[in-house]
């Protein structure tokens, strides 16, 4: 088994080091500053180094597919780019994909499906291409790495121009990428806002402060906003630098997926519930109010 990962300019994808994990330690990076990329990858044993321009998917699949057709199982992370070139490759490779595993390995694959609520394990038989969402797996580190430069043979495929690749903004980057997240709970549900309002309003003033909208699986279930939102084990896994419940007791499967935020801000009626017990601070008032409140104060309508 082995990794594939784009690098832009020395930037790693998001889940990279959990892909490198899954395939054992061995990885083929490609793309621009690869050599740096490879050394923020604790998980690298053996690493497979191409410098390959600019990300072009439909050409990259052609190329990596005459260098890695005797690799049964090809894992990429499920980044955008991942995204991108994994088709593309199962394609070129004609192989089966089996996008959003969960884990992977010769015999099955777990795949997650219906926004994370449902898990699905798929034997396989034979040679197959896949994407691994991140924030699913732990990485340990595998000391010393082997690097070896390759150069990918010449190869020509169908690509769109790409005229420019815009860095996504509060609302719609993926939480595990999220440095500060604002999270609903059901507590926020009650005042004088039905739940999707406050919900609608917290997402208005976690956006004016530079912040992402999380939720409660509860809150999800409700239909107050996507499950996309979700945060916990049965939802996105998320490590920001700030963390703020709004209404959220701190249940064991969401705290599950919130990692280690930096600083954590509870706002919780129960001065004792174990939201409030891990925070940094902890203010014990109405969610709504004081959400309410903070809007008023950031003149957010």
């Amino acid at each position: 088994m082995i990794a594939v990962l784009v690098v832009r300019d020395g930037v790693l994808p998001l889940g990279a080091d959990e892909t490198v994990a899954e395939a054992g330690g061995e990885a083929l990076l490609a793309g621009s500053g690869v050599k740096d990329a490879a050394g923020e990858l604790a998980a690298l044993r053996t690493g497979l180094l191409a410098e390959n321009g600019t990300f072009a998917p439909g050409r990259w699949a052609a190329q990596l597919a005459q260098v890695l057709a005797d690799r049964d199982q090809i894992v990429l992370p499920a980044s955008p780019d991942g995204r991108d070139l994994a088709p593309r490759l199962a394609a070129e490779l004609g192989r089966p994909l089996f996008p959003g595993a969960l884990r992977v390995n010769e015999t099955e694959v777990e795949l997650s499906r219906w926004d994370s609520r449902v898990s699905v394990t798929l034997p396989v038989s034979g040679p197959f291409v896949a994407t691994l969402l991140p924030g699913v797996r732990g990485v340990s580190s595998a000391g010393k790495c082997e690097l070896r430069a390759i150069t990918l043979p010449e190869a020509e495929g169908n690509d769109v121009e790409v005229v420019e690749v815009l860095e996504a903004g509060p609302g719609t980057l993926d939480l595990a990428e999220a440095p500060k997240i604002f999270a609903a709970g059901a507590g926020l549900g009650h005042g004088a806002l039905d739940g999707p309002s406050a919900v609608e309003l917290l997402g208005r003033v976690a956006s004016a402060l530079g912040a992402s909208l999380g939720a409660t699986r509860v809150v999800t279930d409700a239909g107050w906003t996507g499950y996309e939102r979700q945060i916990g084990t049965t939802g996105v896994v998320a490590n920001p630098e700030l963390y703020v419940a709004f209404g959220i007791s701190g249940a064991s499967q969401h705290i599950g997926g919130l990692g280690h935020p930096a600083h954590v801000v509870s706002v919780n009626t129960d001065p004792f519930c174990p939201m409030t017990a891990m925070a940094e601070l902890g203010i014990v008032a109405d969610a709504q109010s004081v959400l309410a409140e903070l809007a008023r104060l950031l003149e957010v309508q």
